[in-house]
């Protein structure tokens, strides 16, 4: 039973993560939301559905658990967010140091995307 609620309660952790790392180009989303669904596999069937069947980001979760890979519509979608959401944060920062750290977090971000298998679209 402890064991349970823990996995419950992690999941929800991960899955705020990952929600929130949709808007936060420096949060990484799939990786929580991928722990999320293992989690709520692993202590609640219906927290497991909700995830794997929303319809925000259930079909992605499907794609790479099933085929380990994205859609190359994903792809685009995926690095334009990332390159819009990076601009904006480095333009609203233009004055820190910390804006050294975008490109960086651009690129690597970028070859792990790229490198991921593209999917053909069902």
């Amino acid at each position: 039973m402890i064991k349970k609620n823990l996995f419950i309660s992690f999941g929800f952790i991960s899955l705020f993560l990952g929600v929130l790392g949709i808007f936060l180009p420096v949060l990484p989303t799939t990786p929580f939301l991928l722990l999320s669904a293992y989690l709520f596999s692993k202590s609640s069937k219906g927290w497991h559905d909700f995830v794997m069947n929303n319809k925000v980001f259930g079909k992605y979760i499907k794609d790479y658990m099933e085929e380990k890979g994205i859609t190359l519509k994903n792809k685009i979608v995926a690095l334009s967010f990332l390159g819009i959401t990076l601009g904006y944060s480095a333009y609203k920062m233009r004055y820190s140091h910390m804006i050294y750290i975008f490109p960086v977090i651009f690129i690597g971000v970028s070859i792990h995307i790229l490198k991921l298998k593209t999917i053909k679209k069902r």
